[in-house]
């Protein structure tokens, strides 16, 4: 992910963290997906006094009706296997996630691996010491044995 992206989802936006943030650094137009009233509320005002490039969607991430995106972001929504189900669908092909993950990132990867095909990039904090940022890239659902 060399190049920005044409465009971006942030999964359960909250705050604005990253999907705010990144639609205002960079430019990128983040679609930001947030269930909660008042927290999508405090988003669209975040978004007009700061004329970022962002949708704010009022609905909960499963029935998002959005066109997959080449990035996906979260950070504090759901242990990873739960987080790929809900990006993966929203993920454009040769897409990226970037996850912010706390202390159990490592354990949640190896509990992604059995449910998970993916690359997977860890990206140390820089505030945290036990936290990262996993760089998912190539995800596909494992295939049972017939």
């Amino acid at each position: 992910m060399d190049a920005l992206p044409s465009r971006a989802i942030d999964l359960g936006s909250g705050a604005g963290f990253p999907g705010l943030i990144l639609a205002l650094a960079t430019g990128v137009p983040f679609d930001l997906i947030e269930a909660d009233q008042r927290k999508a509320a405090f988003l669209r005002e975040a978004a007009r006094i700061t004329r970022a490039p962002v949708c704010i969607h009022v609905v909960r991430i499963e029935s998002a009706d959005l066109e997959p995106a080449p990035l996906v972001t979260a950070r504090a929504l759901a242990p990873l296997p739960k987080l790929l189900q809900l990006a993966a669908p929203l993920l454009a092909p040769g897409g990226h996630c970037l996850f912010l993950k706390g202390a159990s990132a490592q354990a949640e990867l190896t509990h992604a691996a059995a449910q998970w095909h993916m690359q997977v990039e860890r990206i140390v904090s820089r505030t945290a010491p036990d936290a990262c940022v996993l760089r998912i890239s190539d995800l596909r659902r494992v295939i049972p044995p017939a």
